[in-house]
C-alpha cells in the first residue's frame, strides 16, 4: 500500500501533466524534495552555457507569471520558474507551512537540490519578500537579486490592497469558495488581471485564455483556498515582525546587486515604497515604469527585459 507521500507525489505527477498554459518552447516537470513536490517550469534557451535564473511568483500566481519574460531572457540566462508550494501545479507541503520562511525554504531546497547556483533570483509581491530572504540567508546561492513590485512592509497600505490583506484572516477560505460560486471563471479571471495590470486593455486574448483555464484547474483542487488564504496570511504576519526577522532588516543583510522594478499604476504595492527599498538594499538600481501595474514583467516583459540586461552590465553589477 502506497505511503502518504508517495501518493501525494503521484497526485502532483498527475497534477502537473497537461497543466495549461505552457508555451511552445516550456516544459513542466515534477521534482521531489525534502517534505516538498515542486512543479518547475523550463524555457528552452537559445545559447549555450548560460548563467541560470529562478524565478518565483506572487500571491494567487503560478510560474506562468514569468513565460513572457522567460521567452526575451532564454538567449541571456538559463530560465526556470518554480510554482511554490499549493500553488499553479505544486501541491501543499507536508509541513502544512505557509509562511514566508516557509516558501523561503522551499526555494533553498530546491536551489540547493538542483545545484544550479549560484543564480540570478527574480520574484514579484509575496516572491519578492519570499527572495529577499532567500538572498539574506543564502548569498552564497545567489548572483543577482531582481524584484518586481516586492511584498514588503508599507504601512499603511494602499487602500486597493486591503482586501489582499485581509484573504488571511479566519474563515475566509470557506468564505471565499461560497462567494465565487456565483460568478464565472471568465469573470474571476477578468477580475483578478485587471486588478494586477497598470492599464488592463493591455491583456492579450492569449494572457487571458491562459488565465482562465489556470484558474479553473486550480480552483478544482481541494487545497487551493487554502494554500490562498493561509499566504496570504504568512505575508501579513511577516508585516508585524520586528528585530533581525523583519523584511527591511533582511533586506539590508542582502549583499548582490539588486534591480527593483516597481509601477506607478500598481494598486497592490505603492512605487511609493521604491525609496526605502533603494535605502535597504546596498548595491541596488531602481526602473519605475509610469504606466505598468503589479505585474510589469507580464504587462511590459519587453522593458523589465531590457532592464535587466542594462542592471547586469551596469555599474550596480559590477559592484
Amino acid at each position: 500500500m502506497p505511503s502518504t507521500e508517495e501518493r501525494r507525489v503521484e497526485a502532483a505527477l498527475a497534477a502537473a501533466e497537461g497543466w495549461p498554459g505552457v508555451r511552445e518552447g516550456e516544459t513542466i516537470r515534477t521534482v521531489t524534495r525534502p517534505g516538498l513536490t515542486l512543479a518547475v517550469r523550463r524555457r528552452a534557451a537559445t545559447a549555450d552555457d548560460l548563467e541560470p535564473a529562478l524565478f518565483v511568483h506572487g500571491l494567487g500566481g503560478s510560474s506562468r507569471n514569468w513565460s513572457s519574460l522567460m521567452e526575451l531572457l532564454a538567449g541571456d540566462v538559463e530560465c526556470e520558474a518554480l510554482d511554490l508550494p499549493g500553488f499553479g501545479a505544486s501541491p501543499p507541503p507536508a509541513s502544512g507551512d505557509y509562511s514566508i520562511p516557509g516558501h523561503a525554504r522551499a526555494v533553498l531546497r530546491e536551489l540547493e537540490a538542483s545545484g544550479r547556483g549560484p543564480v540570478h533570483l527574480f520574484g514579484n509581491s509575496l516572491g519578492g519578500a519570499v527572495v529577499t530572504r532567500v538572498a539574506a540567508l543564502r548569498p552564497d546561492l545567489v548572483r543577482s537579486l531582481t524584484l518586481v513590485s516586492p511584498a514588503l512592509p508599507e504601512l499603511p497600505p494602499q487602500r486597493t490592497a486591503l482586501p489582499t490583506a485581509l484573504l488571511g484572516g479566519p474563515g475566509m477560505s470557506r468564505l471565499l469558495r461560497r462567494l465565487t460560486r456565483a460568478s464565472s471563471p471568465e469573470q474571476r479571471a477578468r477580475d483578478v488581471l485587471s486588478l494586477c495590470y497598470g492599464d488592463p486593455s493591455r491583456i492579450t486574448p492569449e494572457e487571458f485564455s491562459a488565465a482562465k483555464a489556470e484558474l479553473e484547474r486550480r480552483q478544482s483542487l481541494p487545497y487551493f483556498w487554502d494554500s490562498l488564504t493561509r499566504s496570504a496570511r504568512g505575508l501579513v504576519n511577516a508585516y508585524t515582525l520586528g528585530g533581525q526577522q523583519s523584511l527591511w532588516r533582511q533586506a539590508e543583510r542582502v549583499m548582490v546587486p539588486t534591480l527593483l522594478v516597481y509601477g506607478v499604476r500598481d494598486r497592490l504595492v505603492s512605487y511609493r515604497v521604491a525609496r526605502r527599498a533603494c535605502r535597504a538594499f546596498g548595491a541596488s538600481r531602481l526602473v519605475v515604469l509610469p504606466d505598468a501595474g503589479h505585474v510589469a514583467m507580464m504587462e511590459y516583459p519587453d522593458l523589465v527585459a531590457d532592464a535587466f540586461r542594462e542592471f547586469r552590465a551596469g555599474a550596480a553589477w559590477e559592484g
